[in-house]
Formats: structure tokens, sequence, C-alpha cells
């Protein structure tokens, strides 16, 4: 008997529930599913997926392992050298310019070479504000060669 009653409320409640719009209002306030995808021998989706999981790497706490695991397979092993001598010089990541980490970031295919992917990468802080870097990556092996505020065109 007592099941029955469970029964009766728990319908009760689920009717009064659609009944007021309860269940609309939750489904539509969660809006449309949203979709990331990329293919490994696109240049742009690899530095997103570079600075998407390093950025979660510095973020979560006692990462460092990550981080150095990410920064070795890619970037070059002469990029690697000249950024620990600049994080070294800065007392800042070399990968973000920065002594903090971004809330989010965006990057935008910025042209290409035969030898080369050059890419903008948008890294949003707090309070909306915004800095950019450029990233260039090599086309044959995939690995990022340099980061900074201009391109290897520009130098």
């Amino acid at each position: 008997m007592n099941t029955t009653k469970a029964t009766r409320r728990t319908t009760l409640a689920l009717g009064l529930a659609l009944a007021l719009g309860l269940g609309v209002t939750a489904q539509a306030s969660a809006g449309a599913p949203r979709s990331v995808s990329g293919k490994p021998s696109d240049n742009i989706t690899r530095i997103a997926d570079f600075y998407g999981a390093y950025i979660d790497a510095v973020t979560d706490e006692g990462s460092g392992d990550l981080r150095d695991a990410l920064r070795a397979h890619y970037l070059t092993p002469a990029f690697q050298k000249e950024l620990n001598a600049w994080e070294e010089k800065e007392h800042a990541d070399g990968v973000l310019r920065a002594q903090n980490v971004p809330l989010a970031w965006k990057v935008t295919d910025n042209g290409s070479t035969a030898a080369r992917t050059e890419a903008v990468v948008t890294l949003t802080w707090s309070a909306g504000q915004t800095s950019t870097l450029v990233v260039d990556m090599t086309r044959g092996s995939h690995k990022i060669l340099h980061i900074g505020a201009k391109g290897l065109g520009s130098k």
C-alpha cells in the first residue's frame, strides 16, 4: 500500500511539473548542443588542440608533467630551448606569454606557406581583456617553431 502512495505522489509531482512547464523551461534553457571538430592533418586544429590542452594542464593543480609532455610533443626541440631562455629572462610562461592563465582562447588561421602555417591565438583574460599571439607551425612535422607578437614572416 505504501508503494502505491509513493507511486501516486511521484506521478502527481511529475504531472504538476509538466503542467507548470518546468520540464520545458529546463530543456529550453539548456540551448542547442555544441560541437567541436578537427583533423590531425590540419595545423590550425593542432594549434587549437595544443592551446586547449596546455591551458587545462597549467590550470589543473599538479599537472606540471603534462605541461612538459605537451611541450615536448607539440614544440620543436630548438623552440623549446628558445622558450626556456625566454621564460628564465621574463619570469612568465612562454607559451602564454603571461604569468596568469587565460579564461578562454580562440585560434584563427593567418595564412600558410609551403613550409609553415601561421595562426593568431587570442587569449581572453579576466574583465574581458584580450591579448594576441602569433604561432607558427611546420607543415611537415606539425611542430610549433615560434610563438610571439609577430609571425616568422613579419620578422
